[in-house]
């Protein structure tokens, strides 16, 4: 395997977060995320207790909260994040309440986001903030909210809110968070140069499964 290709597998939280996955699907994502060197397997919570003992600490276990659609009560999220921790996983990534952001709550958003960065219990959080549904400014004045909240890192969509990362959000993100916080891709990263893209405009992760899938048909091609 080339350098260029480990550069940007050691950032893929290599993801399956279908409604219909399976164990023997979820085993399979965390072998080749294992074997490629990726930075996680992104799972949906019912797995992570199985899958954290089935990986043995050879690869960190991510999950998400409050997933797709942002609107779990407060309470439930921060449950959901704590519940996940204590099962093994070492990231969450929680999706904010969009409504909120489009009647101006940014306080109760900020307010949310620090409840369940301290459920997380020092583990990572990312933040989802699903910009295919936001305005420019509403964006802007998330990544503002994201870095006020202590949150590790702003990420741009669930993949299921009928759009995904784009290079224009990426750069946006990459000039109006705070240094401390890092920025990850996720939703319809199709290929390798959709991943190089995105890693060079700022994004330290990319959330897709296509960038595994793509590196073991070129071994076959080989």
């Amino acid at each position: 395997m080339n350098n260029a290709y480990q550069s940007v597998l050691s950032r893929v939280d290599h993801t399956l977060l279908a409604p219909s996955a399976t164990w023997a699907e979820i085993c399979t994502i965390c072998n080749d995320g294992i074997r490629y060197g990726c930075a996680s397997v992104c799972i949906p919570a019912s797995f992570v207790k199985r899958a954290a003992e089935y990986v043995q600490g050879k690869i960190a276990i991510c999950t998400v909260i409050g997933f797709p659609n942002g609107y779990s009560t407060t309470e439930v999220k921060c449950f959901e994040a704590k519940n996940a921790v204590e099962n093994g996983a070492e990231e969450i990534d929680m999706v904010i309440n969009v409504g909120w952001v489009k009647d101006g709550l940014y306080d109760q958003v900020l307010s949310e986001i620090c409840a369940v960065k301290k459920a997380c219990g020092g583990k990572l959080l990312k933040v989802i903030i699903e910009t295919c549904m936001l305005t420019e400014a509403e964006k802007i004045e998330m990544c503002r909210v994201v870095s006020e909240s202590g949150a590790d890192y702003i990420k741009t969509s669930t993949g299921f809110g009928g759009g995904g990362a784009t290079r224009e959000d990426v750069a946006l993100m990459k000039a109006h968070v705070a240094p401390h916080v890092k920025i990850k891709a996720a939703g319809g990263i199709a290929n390798m140069k959709d991943a190089e893209d995105f890693v060079a405009l700022g994004a330290d992760r990319l959330g897709t499964s296509r960038i595994v899938k793509a590196v073991k048909a070129s071994e076959k091609e080989e």
